[in-house]
């Protein structure tokens, strides 16, 4: 089973990679201008459009739930990426730096994907896409909290586990809904 995981893993981030690097091509690195608590809000606005047309069971805007799920995939690795950027970093980045840096995060989750896949025996396989919305749902509820503290917590592993793991769910997702195939 876990190499048919990683298999999938990689199928469905080098989707998400693709489409990625189209869009840096086409915008470059706008998304440099946001700061973590705007990505984080972004997120929110993704996860929650899943969660509505899940408890609607229709959607009027033509983006589907699967394209939504890439998109959480993408602005975690962008808050990853931000995250990891000195302060006076520029705007404008190089394509080839964005994709050295958008694998070097994604090999980075991977790692943490395949040690907790390790723990929990893949569990993701038996969960429901409408409870892994929510468990999204639930980390960007934490996250939002811990960026309102200033990143002051007593117990939390902090914004950047939270990041990790939501990429990783919408991966699950993904691989569920047969992206990975």
């Amino acid at each position: 089973m876990e190499n048919q995981t990683q298999q999938q893993y990689d199928r469905v981030i080098a989707q998400c990679r693709t489409l990625f690097l189209a869009k840096t091509h086409d915008y470059g690195t706008a998304w440099r201008i946001l700061r973590l608590p705007s990505i984080t809000d972004q997120l929110y606005i993704k996860a929650q459009r899943i969660r509505s047309i899940q408890e609607k069971g229709t959607q009027l805007v033509a983006d589907g739930v699967e394209d939504e799920f890439v998109a959480i995939v993408n602005y975690c690795v962008i808050a990853l990426m931000q995250q990891g950027l000195p302060i006076d970093a520029p705007l404008d980045l190089e394509a080839a730096a964005v994709a050295r840096a958008y694998d070097e995060q994604v090999a980075e989750n991977r790692l943490l994907l395949f040690a907790k896949n390790h723990d929990y025996g893949e569990a993701w396989r038996q969960m429901r896409i409408e409870s892994i919305t929510d468990i999204i749902l639930m980390k960007l509820h934490r996250t939002k909290q811990i960026e309102d503290l200033g990143g002051q917590t007593k117990v939390s592993e902090g914004v950047e586990a939270n990041y990790r793991d939501m990429l990783n769910y919408a991966v699950f997702v993904l691989i569920k809904m047969g992206s990975g195939d």
